[in-house]
């Protein structure tokens, strides 16, 4: 079984943690995130720390998760979160019009994409950052654009991650043999 759970979640001078209801309420400089509780789960705060116990054997497998659930949101809400794609291929762009992101990927029509609450975009050259205090919202986000024009493996053409490596083919040879 893993060990992550038993760790404590530091938390910064400027961060509070509040617990009621079965939701914990995480507050920092960038804004606050909550952070649902699982049942056979429960906190405890101390000197600047939270450590998250399970009530039983049972629970411990939601131990590690909570844990790690918690300490994704103090990062968020203290330093955010950010990914970057890279567009690659001819005729591909990217620009911000307001909070909306525009996208020409080689279609008839350019790609409109509405930034979702709490989500930021930002275009430099070929690479869209999109940027946030939710883990997994970013994340999210950044996997329906690349969702839209997946990288081809024999031109390598399309939206990637950043240092994302793309296992490329060998096209198509002549007919061998006659």
């Amino acid at each position: 079984m893993s060990r992550i759970g038993k760790q404590p979640v530091t938390l910064p001078s400027n961060t509070t943690v509040t617990e009621s209801n079965g939701v914990v309420e995480i507050t920092g400089p960038k804004g606050s995130l909550s952070v649902g509780m699982l049942a056979g789960v429960s906190l405890s705060q101390e000197n600047g720390t939270v450590e998250v116990t399970a009530a039983s054997e049972d629970h411990r497998q939601y131990q590690g998760l909570v844990r790690t659930l918690l300490q994704n949101a103090v990062t968020g809400v203290n330093e955010g979160w950010k990914k970057d794609l890279e567009l690659h291929g001819v005729g591909m762009r990217a620009a911000v019009n307001g909070t909306n992101l525009n996208l020409n990927l080689g279609f008839s029509h350019p790609v409109v994409i509405p930034a979702p609450e709490g989500i930021s975009f930002q275009v430099t050259k070929n690479v869209v950052s999109i940027s946030g205090i939710d883990k997994q919202l970013v994340g999210e986000t950044a996997a329906q654009i690349r969702r839209l024009r997946k990288p081809e493996p024999y031109k390598g053409k399309g939206i990637r991650y950043a240092n994302e490596y793309i296992r490329r083919k060998a096209g198509k040879t002549g007919k061998a043999g006659k």
